[in-house]
């Protein structure tokens, strides 16, 4: 049998289940990271609340809190990661034995399609932990250089690397946690890709209850509404206010 034969295996429903799962897996992606500008995301408020967060650092004495919060982050993505790779491992075993996907398939009435199916089902779900752990392993990575970067700036907060050393951290920051939250996105999703096991309809179902869940939690949540009280100073956006200057210097310097 070839794969063109193979392929004649999924209804045309099964295709556009799978291509909203992903057109909403990336839709999302881009519009939380792009929001409009008279409407940031959670995402974004935080990329704004981290640079704050450099501006503290470099007046704090000492700066034992920070290093202690570096450390929490690092350990979230070490735990993620943790996860992510028991789930593939499980994927894989599975897999290799989807014989008793059948007998569960035929035990709840389901469609008892041949093994290649369940192993393609499989493989979309495998593909999206796979992701979330590449993200994962890469913000991990990120927040250990942003906290080498908060070692190096000087414990003189009128030093000229000062401000600089605490604006490349902050960024590197940001940058870390931009993965982080993508690998949580795509873990979502994987989530959502284990209905296709059950159809089509079930997929396009939890495709749908998770871009909703995804869209209130960035913009529409209460967690949100607190953020707005006090927006943060550096933010939301990289383009507004690029400097971490502290108090003592002239915020106008900005470009």
């Amino acid at each position: 049998m070839t794969l063109l034969d193979r392929l004649t295996l999924f209804s045309p429903l099964d295709f556009a289940s799978l291509a909203f799962l992903i057109l909403a897996w990336l839709w999302i992606g881009w519009r939380i990271e792009k929001p409009p500008a008279n409407r940031p995301s959670v995402s974004v408020l935080m990329a704004g609340f981290r640079r704050d967060w450099m501006t503290q650092m470099v007046m704090r004495e000492p700066r034992i809190f920070d290093a202690q919060l570096i450390t929490s982050l690092r350990q979230a993505t070490t735990f993620f990661a943790s996860a992510s790779m028991l789930a593939i491992g499980g994927g894989l075993a599975l897999i290799g034995n989807t014989e008793r996907l059948t007998d569960v398939a035929r035990d709840l009435d389901l469609d008892n399609a041949p093994a290649f199916v369940w192993d393609i089902k499989l493989l979309t779900v495998l593909l999206l932990l796979s992701n979330a752990f590449l993200k994962y392993v890469w913000s991990n990575r990120l927040f250990g250089y942003s906290s080498v970067l908060m070692a190096a700036v000087p414990n003189d907060r009128d030093a000229a690397l000062a401000s600089p050393r605490a604006q490349q951290a902050g960024e590197l920051n940001i940058t870390a946690a931009r993965s982080f939250n993508r690998g949580m996105r795509a873990t979502y999703f994987s989530l959502a890709a284990l209905a296709w096991l059950a159809g089509p309809i079930a997929l396009i179902a939890t495709t749908t209850i998770t871009l909703a869940i995804l869209y209130r939690r960035e913009f529409a949540s209460h967690s949100r509404e607190i953020l707005l009280r006090f927006p943060p100073e550096h933010g939301p956006f990289p383009a507004t206010n690029t400097s971490l200057a502290h108090p003592d210097t002239d915020k106008d310097t900005t470009s």
